[in-house]
């Protein structure tokens, strides 16, 4: 489903248009969303970003005893906060395999 589609339901719904086209909308939008599959690159960046914010986190609860004047984390709550970096890592990769694909359509499209 393009940005459009999204946008133009959107404006339905908050305008009040009819339930039924709303409804068909919703129909042709899941029809296309199962028949169009992920683009290349969209899984890493969703698994970069989950990993990230695992690693995120793991670093508050790290550092906050720190500041809380409690007993520092064990060591391997350290290593766990090395998540952040490696989801970076990932969601990056998946952001430059998304950008090699698109290369690649506007080159086949171009000839």
């Amino acid at each position: 489903m393009t940005n459009e589609t999204h946008a133009q339901s959107a404006a339905r719904k908050a305008t009040g248009g009819a339930a039924d086209a709303t409804a068909a909308d919703a129909t042709k939008g899941a029809a296309a969303d199962a028949s169009e599959g992920a683009a290349p690159g969209e899984a890493l960046v969703r698994i970069g970003a989950i990993v990230f914010g695992v690693g995120a986190l793991a670093t508050l609860a790290t550092v906050a005893p720190l500041f809380l004047g409690a007993d520092p984390l064990p060591p391997v709550a350290w290593f766990v906060c090395m998540l952040m970096g490696a989801g970076f890592a990932i969601a990056a990769a998946g952001v430059l395999r998304s950008i090699a694909a698109q290369r690649r359509q506007a080159r086949s499209a171009a000839s």
